[in-house]
């Protein structure tokens, strides 16, 4: 394989979002029928003239409807406590089940705008209204999933790669673990480095380790990656370990010098384009 820096800055691509990195409908769902029960008591409240009273009489005979108090607010604590700015103090209020008085709760309905919600042009069935609630919840678990899509993408390929080719592989890999399992001795600069991937070729007793990542942003921060992928792989080299480098996002064009110097240095730079055109054929694994 020519190396060619122009097409690799010129394939990054600006996003690698998946399908599932929108909403996790599972936990959508599954969030939502733990509460159905007590929201469906609830939908009693919906377009009540006299909400007070109505929820007097609904807490007197279902105290837990409580529960489902705080998930309507699209909060996840089910103790809460309340710092009053025209007051000056702070009030608290429990929804585990340690039941307060109903004058008490419905002090934090009226209080946080909730009766808006129960009001006849309000919303017609809390069950729904939660599933919404819910999904505007998980988006906040797409930074965590998308810190993680690239591996599993880069995974992909490895996965099927080594599948085609009888060789081994192991997804977060530390020292000590590819010591047990394939036999080789790992010196690295941090204690107990994880490798985001190792490909072990069991004809020869060779390995091979992957990092990936992405970068939407650029910033200084680039240059120090580059810096120490350089270092990490004259390391490994010094062991006849290779390590190959996969790293894609649009914020590596505010870093092109520092990426070239570590793209010439580093035998093995990809991207997904790469990836996807079969760039792990091109690497030497005799």
């Amino acid at each position: 394989m020519i190396k060619d820096y122009n097409h690799l800055i010129s394939t990054f691509k600006s996003s690698i979002k998946t399908w599932d990195y929108f909403v996790n409908w599972n936990k959508v769902f599954s969030n939502g029928a733990e509460l159905e029960i007590l929201l469906n008591k609830l939908n009693y409240l919906l377009g009540k003239d006299d909400l007070r009273q109505e929820f007097y009489k609904l807490y007197a005979h279902n105290p837990d409807i409580i529960k489902a108090l705080p998930v309507l607010l699209a909060v996840r604590e089910s103790s809460i406590e309340v710092f009053d700015k025209i007051n000056k103090d702070s009030d608290f209020y429990d929804f585990t089940g340690k039941y307060q008085s109903a004058e008490k709760y419905y002090d934090f309905i009226e209080k946080s705008g909730l009766t808006k919600l129960f009001k006849r042009d309000g919303i017609k069935n809390l069950v729904d209204y939660v599933i919404g609630v819910e999904v505007g919840l998980d988006s906040n678990g797409r930074k965590n999933r998308g810190g993680k899509l690239m591996e599993e993408i880069v995974g992909a390929f490895i996965v099927d790669f080594c599948n085609q080719n009888g060789l081994d592989f192991l997804p977060q890999a530390r020292a000590s673990v590819i010591k047990t399992k394939w036999g080789h001795q790992i010196k690295v600069d941090k204690t107990e480095r994880s490798f985001d991937f190792a490909v072990y070729n069991p004809k020869i007793n060779k390995i091979k380790l992957f990092e990936t990542n992405f970068y939407n942003g650029g910033g200084s921060k680039l240059k120090a990656v580059c810096g120490e992928f350089r270092s990490l792989y004259d390391e490994l080299k010094q062991q006849d370990i290779e390590l190959v480098w996969i790293t894609d996002g649009i914020g590596w064009i505010t870093a092109k010098r520092p990426l070239e110097e570590a793209y010439n240095h580093i035998e093995n730079v990809f991207n997904l384009s790469m990836l996807e055109s079969g760039a792990l054929n091109d690497i030497s694994w005799e």
